[in-house]
């Protein structure tokens, strides 16, 4: 299987909400436990991987999709609810059977986080019976 083209991007952007923040997570009853109402790292990830995932929409056969493997990113900054968060995922060539990314996300102030991120093209099919067997 071939890749995309070195340097093939894609940019995913979104509007952060109430659900897009760190506040939401709390998965605890101790009060030190509670984060901010500001835009998660979870969901800036979530976006880098989109943007990662339709770089390689060309290259899915059918029953195929792909799959985050490795994520390696810095959050820098944080982003208040109503701004807009852009996502952008940079091909920079293949590690073995994964394809690597640079990804980098932007709100109207500037950078709030960059890194790499690694992506596999797998069987839908085979996903779901691996994660089934898990139970």
């Amino acid at each position: 299987m071939t890749g995309p083209e070195i340097g093939a991007s894609a940019t995913v952007d979104l509007v952060v909400r109430e659900p897009d923040c760190a506040n939401v997570l709390n998965l605890s009853d101790d009060p030190r436990d509670n984060f901010p109402a500001v835009f998660a790292t979870t969901r800036m990830i979530a976006l880098m991987e989109l943007a990662g995932a339709r770089v390689l929409h060309p290259l899915l056969q059918a029953g195929e999709m792909s799959v985050g493997a490795h994520v390696d990113v810095s959050h820098t900054a944080a982003t208040p609810i109503g701004a807009t968060v852009t996502a952008t995922a940079t091909y920079r060539g293949r590690d073995g059977k994964l394809f690597v990314f640079e990804v980098v996300a932007y709100d109207p102030a500037g950078e709030i986080g960059s890194g790499t991120h690694k992506r596999a093209i797998v069987s839908r099919e085979r996903l779901l019976a691996g994660a089934a067997k898990r139970r």
